[in-house]
């Protein structure tokens, strides 16, 4: 009775196949991981970070009293580009302005006026070039300040 043996050798070949496989693989990763670690930045570099950490527990203290407000608003831009602001919750007479500037690439920065136009609802004065902006959006009523970051 012969018996047969499916098993297969280990050649130099197989070995070769199996190493490039591998860190193929690896690369493909890393790559993919990087992309997109590069193209969700949207952090801000600061000149000197000691002095802004110096600042930090009072930013965070702006933030809650923010939040506490209850305000909310959303940000949209028209096919002219002025940009359409739409709040809850804020009370009549509130002045609302925004700093514009670009996440990555060109350093751009912009600033906005917002008229009022009822119902909660404001317009920026002058258009917003077109492309990807981070948009800082200021709501002052008296001493209350609300403040917001957005991508528009």
């Amino acid at each position: 009775m012969a018996s047969t043996s499916n098993k297969q050798r280990l050649t130099g070949r197989r070995v070769a196949l199996i190493f490039v496989a591998g860190f193929g693989i690896v690369a493909a990763v890393n790559f993919t991981m990087a992309s997109l670690a590069v193209g969700g930045f949207h952090g801000v570099v600061v000149n000197n970070s000691y002095v802004a950490s110096q600042n930090f527990n009072r930013w965070l203290e702006a933030a809650e009293a923010s939040k506490a407000l209850g305000w909310k608003a959303s940000a949209e831009r028209g096919e002219s580009g002025h940009v359409t602001i739409t709040t809850q919750y804020v009370p009549e007479g509130a002045v609302v302005s925004a700093e514009l500037r670009r996440p990555i690439g060109e350093h751009a920065f912009a600033s906005l006026d917002f008229a009022p136009k009822g119902g909660g609802t404001f317009a920026s004065t002058q258009p917003v070039d077109a492309g990807r902006w981070t948009m800082r959006l200021t709501i002052t009523s008296g001493d209350d300040v609300w403040i917001s970051e957005s991508e528009l």
